[in-house]
């Protein structure tokens, strides 16, 4: 009787085990083509790469659940959230004005990163691989940071005093986004370098201390008002608890704000205009006359719609005549990702899309204030402070192109796996208890 029950057990491992060979592999493989994806992602003419490692992992993962070796869990607050707002995306493609475009970016743009995003918690579902993301991130953007700083100043010839990636720079490393826009990203990084910073061995703290020198070199050398107090915010977000390395941290970027180019534009010493002549202001008024117009689906989700189907002229003429842009040159985007969401699916669709930002805020604050263990606790306000920064640069930049998107989702992805982790640590815990208590009653 044992010997049999022995050897059924030691046959369902034996199954259980190839199933477990067979499924590491593919998800390394999945897990190593994300990586790829997520390091060559600021970097420009790797379209081709980027398009191989995701629509081979698409085709990897979407094997493995037809074939049943994987079960692939959508458990995630922001799925609902995610669901509404397609839906209605989707909705708004019958009233598009370019429903070519919006069909497109609808894919492209929302749908893909969606996808992307539940493979991402998936395949770097523990401590150890949200590690090593956290890794690849640092070392693009540190890798990105050197080669851009070094083509722009010194290949090309700028001058120092010249904003990072304007000027139009071309050539092996020519931009596919504004340096502000960047920004996002290296400030991504440069939080995730402070925390393994802090916590890390001296040769380590010396390794993530080198590596933030070029990235706060590129935030000051692009010179952007919003990326800068994305950064003071967000800096300020994580490093609260630790008020003398926050004072430190203060005192070192006042200095370099004193001797960097960017206090001419933060104190208002390059330009003489007021509120009323500031362009995001008046990119604003044309872009809330469009809305009059499409209050409810929007002009449709496709992002050129905004430039190429929209009489930018008209609803310019429009606006209050001291808000008006001039007529010479009218910035075919609305330079704020939410009036972006606004104008592109109506009133609604802003209110769908909050939803998932303020969903995403709650489930990560609440691994911040109730996480089961420090790593859960640390890394959960490492990404609420980058989710900040990411908004900050938002509500004055474009935001919704793909290398800023990639940032974006990534964030949020990692914000589920540690809920995902608090989650699973939570359960364990019940399990054992109730295991304990039955074992008393026995």
């Amino acid at each position: 009787m044992l010997e049999s029950r022995g050897n059924l057990l030691k046959q369902r491992f034996v199954i259980s085990k190839g199933n477990i060979i067979s499924f590491d592999f593919l998800s390394n493989v999945v897990s190593v083509l994300m990586g790829i994806f997520v390091f060559i992602n600021p970097f420009p003419h790797m379209t081709s790469i980027k398009e191989i490692c995701i629509y081979l992992s698409f085709f990897i993962v979407f094997s493995l659940v037809i074939f049943k070796k994987t079960d692939f869990s959508f458990e995630t607050p922001l799925l609902v959230p995610f669901i509404f707002f397609i839906c209605w995306v989707f909705l708004g493609l019958f009233f598009a004005l370019d429903k070519e475009n919006s069909i497109h970016d609808f894919y492209s743009h929302l749908l893909r990163y969606v996808v992307i995003y539940f493979i991402l918690i998936k395949f770097f579902n523990s401590k150890k691989r949200f590690i090593n993301l956290s890794r690849i991130i640092i070392i693009s953007s540190t890798t990105y940071s050197i080669l851009g700083l070094f083509y722009f100043y010194h290949i090309m010839g700028y001058s120092w005093a010249t904003r990072f990636s304007y000027g139009g720079a071309k050539g092996l490393l020519g931009y596919e986004v504004a340096g502000s826009s960047i920004c996002a990203l290296v400030i991504f990084s440069i939080l995730l370098s402070l925390n393994f910073f802090m916590d890390e061995s001296l040769r380590r703290k010396v390794i993530f201390g080198l590596c933030l020198i070029p990235q706060i070199a590129l935030v000051f050398l692009v010179q952007s008002k919003g990326a800068y107090i994305a950064l003071v915010l967000s800096l300020i977000l994580l490093l609260w608890r630790n008020k003398k390395t926050l004072l430190a941290v203060l005192v070192i970027l006042v200095i370099v704000t004193a001797i960097s180019p960017i206090k001419g534009r933060l104190f208002g010493l390059t330009t003489t205009e007021g509120i009323s002549g500031n362009y995001r202001i008046k990119m604003m008024f044309t872009t809330l006359e469009i809305v009059k117009d499409y209050p409810v689906t929007g002009i449709g989700f496709g992002n050129e719609t905004y430039g190429k189907k929209v009489d930018l002229r008209m609803y310019n003429n429009r606006a209050p005549e001291k808000y008006r842009q001039s007529h010479n040159y009218i910035v075919a985007a609305p330079h704020n990702m939410f009036l972006n969401i606004l104008v592109r699916t109506g009133f609604l669709g802003l209110v769908l899309f909050l939803s998932i930002l303020f969903v995403f805020v709650r489930m990560c604050w609440r691994c911040v204030r109730y996480g089961e263990d420090d790593f859960v606790k640390k890394w959960a306000l490492c990404i609420v402070s980058a989710f900040l920064a990411f908004i900050v640069i938002g509500m004055f930049e474009q935001m919704f192109h793909h290398v800023t998107e990639v940032v974006l989702y990534t964030i949020l992805s990692m914000g589920t796996i540690l809920w995902r982790l608090n989650t699973n640590e939570i359960c364990d815990i019940g399990d054992f208890v109730k295991q304990s208590n039955s074992q008393l009653l026995l």
